[in-house]
């Protein structure tokens, strides 16, 4: 995984700090951690959601990055280092991870999903008590998801055929 990660370049870096700041900002928002004139929020932020969507953010931004095409050919080790890129396969963990998240982080009461299913109340006394429990899966599914995607940009080099040339 930490040689994935040693020979990105560094567009991949920057792909993953903006994807980082752009999570941050996407979710940051409309939870209403940020304050700002079109959102609000009706009960104040848990301590641990900064945290918590920091770390979410940081996984997210990595795991695009991961999607992130080098310039160099797809087939191509990077410079010997047994990296090659990986197939377009997109995992569907990492976006469950990001959903998870903004249902972890926002305000319990002005989720129309939770709200409409059990009401002010229900929120309350059912869903904010879950919160803490969908941001260690959201985090736990971001990071299950970069790994696999890191361990897939290592391969081992495949042993080549010897070639005998017989002489008629």
């Amino acid at each position: 995984m930490m040689t994935a990660l040693r020979v990105w370049s560094r567009r991949r870096w920057l792909s993953a700090l903006a994807a980082t700041i752009a999570t941050v900002l996407v979710m940051a928002i409309p939870a209403a951690l940020i304050p700002n004139p079109v959102f609000g929020r009706e009960i104040a932020p848990t301590p641990w959601a900064w945290p918590v969507l920091l770390v979410s953010a940081a996984l997210s931004g990595l795991l695009f990055a991961t999607y992130v095409r080098e310039l160099a050919p797809a087939s191509a080790d990077v410079e010997g280092t047994g990296v090659a890129s990986r197939g377009s396969s997109v995992d569907r963990r990492g976006a469950l991870g990001a959903l998870l998240t903004f249902f972890a982080v926002g305000c319990p009461v002005c989720n129309k999903l939770a709200l409409l299913a059990l009401g002010y109340s229900g929120a309350l006394q059912w869903f904010a008590p879950l919160q803490p429990w969908l941001a260690a899966a959201a985090i736990a599914l971001l990071a299950w998801s970069l790994i696999r995607r890191l361990q897939g940009q290592v391969a081992c080099p495949a042993p080549q055929p010897k070639t005998h040339v017989s002489m008629p």
